[in-house]
């Protein structure tokens, strides 16, 4: 019966005569207006359908999607969180959706206050002296953060500087935003705890050294603990340290990064901050900077003066704007909205369990899928499956076989530096019934690779779509919907 039922999912449902519904006669004809070449020659090819017809097969095709409304979404360096609908609707208040870009500042004040207040709320808990809401993403975010910094440099004498050092554990767009801005990027390798190889950095940095980008926590899931240290070696040299705070999820409520040396970093409202992530945007990357790198962060910042919110575009130091209009508001407001529903204690508590939930999944899974720095994570662990050289699984057919159990499968084969990685974050709002279920199924495909490695390497077995060749469907892509 199931078969039956997908085979007519994947036939044509257009009968001729069927109606969903039916218009009212034209009082008027086209040909009255229009010249005839723009004229049609033959009818249209629509489909024929009822109505119902139409949303059964909408609804089955919105079934065969993975989504966090309905699966456990552990992609790990992503914070797949769970995202209060409220918000949704708050964000698409008239007031907010209905206000046209151009309009004079007396007409939108109550937008203003808000992008305002969440600069605030931004600035009190990461401990910055200022920010800017201008960045639509997280890559935008960074670049606008290095562009910053080239004018902080280029204000103070460093026009020298043409260096940007970024371990291997930063995220992989922090090396292609510093070669963006026009940065020789130094890459340097990590320590093997998975940390920061202070001896690597000390010979990096000179007087070349514009930027240190951090991930902090780091893609492997690992706070580090020489923060303060490092941020003394990177200032010793005139350099600037730039943090990642892509991962802030671990850290909110935690610690401040102002209070780690930090002079400049990224967050993401569409990961920690409740924000839908994924789908293709839109995303929020607001850039923060200590005092004595506020004045060069791009124009216009929301100022409140007099009782009235403005733009302020009089900032001689700033490296000019970023995009047209001031910030995706959208998901700004979103943003907002989560910081005020949650207190200080309750921001601490997410933080916490979202590195307990962490480290509870890379416990239970040890002995099977160990984790490549068997050490208290953050936010996230990176583990490894059984060696592929002797039972022929890899990382990817895993990937694979976990859809079968219903999950969506973890981030994979990043971090470059742990060989075939499993990236697992399951953020704070997943509950213990749906870990031990997680780690139940991974444990299922630990014994199925020792046993039957074949079903393993074979899957998926019960997805719409099968195993495919993926070099095949990489050089010859069929975009086609039949």
């Amino acid at each position: 019966m199931q078969e039956i039922l997908k085979n007519k999912l994947s036939i044509e449902s257009s009968r001729p005569g069927r109606r969903g519904i039916r218009f009212a006669a034209a009082d008027k004809h086209a040909a009255d207006y229009l010249p005839a070449t723009l004229l049609r020659k033959t009818a249209p090819n629509l489909p024929e359908l009822a109505e119902f017809d139409t949303v059964r097969h909408f609804t089955k095709l919105s079934q065969q999607n993975y989504s966090l409304d309905a699966e456990f979404y552990p992609l790990g360096s992503c914070t797949m969180k769970y995202n209060p609908k409220a918000y949704d609707v708050l964000s698409v208040l008239p007031g907010f959706a209905s206000a046209h870009p151009f309009a004079p500042e007396s007409a939108v004040q109550g937008t203003l206050e808000l992008a305002y207040n969440l600069q605030e709320l931004l600035k009190k808990i990461t401990g910055l002296a200022a920010f800017t809401l201008q960045p639509a993403a997280g890559a935008h975010g960074e670049l606008t953060g290095i562009l910053t910094a080239r004018a902080y440099h280029d204000a103070n004498g460093g026009q020298n500087r043409t260096e940007v050092i970024v371990p291997d554990t930063a995220h992989g767009t922090n090396p292609a935003t510093a070669n963006m801005a026009g940065y020789h990027v130094v890459n340097i390798k990590s320590a093997p705890n998975g940390c920061v190889d202070k001896a690597a950095l000390k010979a990096a940095l000179s007087e070349k050294t514009a930027v240190v980008m951090l991930t902090v926590p780091n893609t492997v899931g690992l706070f580090e603990p020489d923060i303060k240290e490092i941020a003394d070696m990177v200032h010793a040299v005139g350099a600037l340290l730039y943090m990642d705070g892509a991962n802030f999820n671990a850290l909110i409520g935690l610690a401040k990064p102002a209070d780690f040396g930090v002079d400049i970093m990224h967050l993401n409202l569409h990961k920690t901050f409740a924000a839908p992530h994924g789908g293709g945007g839109p995303g929020s990357g607001p850039v923060g900077a200590a005092k004595h790198v506020a004045p060069y962060l791009p124009h216009p910042i929301v100022s409140h003066k007099d009782g009235q919110y403005t733009l302020v575009d009089n900032r001689p130091e700033s490296h000019n704007r970023m995009k047209a209009f001031y910030g995706n508001m959208a998901v700004v407001i979103r943003g907002y909205c989560y910081l005020r529903q949650f207190d200080a204690q309750t921001l601490k508590t997410i933080a916490e369990n979202a590195i307990l939930n962490a480290n509870y999944v890379r416990v239970c899974l040890k002995g099977k899928f160990n984790a490549f720095f068997d050490r208290t994570c953050m936010h996230e662990c990176v583990l490894t499956p059984p060696d592929p050289h002797t039972t022929g699984v890899h990382t990817s057919d895993i990937a694979k076989r976990l859809l079968d159990y219903g999950f969506y499968a973890p981030t994979i084969y990043f971090p470059l530096i742990v060989p075939e990685a499993l990236m697992v974050e399951p953020t704070e709002t997943e509950n213990k019934d749906m870990l031990d279920a997680f780690v139940s199924a991974m444990e299922q495909i630990y014994n199925e690779i020792q046993s039957e490695p074949q079903t393993v390497k074979d899957a998926p077995h019960n997805q719409p779509v099968k195993r495919i060749d993926e070099v095949s469907a990489a050089r010859n892509p069929n975009l086609r919907w039949q």
